[in-house]
């Protein structure tokens, strides 16, 4: 349930190429999650501030916030003791580097 200051977003996936899964279908995948950021705003400023594809930026932006979220509520897990000081400077070092790209004027084109 979303709560007032919470962005709550679907998630799909879906398979466009590439061989039949072992059942011979490839179901789409679709969630829900709520992040208190807006993860389209984020998206949007690691894609401009990155020199990778906008694929690929994409993908990070996506990826490092989705794993960040379920770290955060399960921080008490073990399973995420080792990750979370890694993901911590990561995450520090990736909007470092796009915020110093977008104060230098240097923002990439989206492809």
């Amino acid at each position: 349930m979303s709560t007032k200051s919470a962005h709550l977003f679907r998630i799909s996936v879906e398979k466009i190429d590439g061989p039949a899964d072992y059942a011979g279908t490839s179901a789409p995948l679709a969630f829900e999650v709520e992040s208190h950021d807006d993860i389209l705003a984020i998206v949007d400023r690691v894609r401009a501030g990155m020199a990778f594809t906008a694929d690929e930026a994409s993908a990070l932006a996506l990826g490092v916030k989705l794993l960040g979220g379920v770290v955060l509520t399960h921080r008490r897990d073990p399973l995420f003791a080792d990750i979370q000081p890694a993901l911590r400077g990561f995450i520090g070092n990736l909007k470092s580097r796009v915020a110093s790209t977008a104060s230098q004027g240097q923002w990439k084109e989206s492809s």
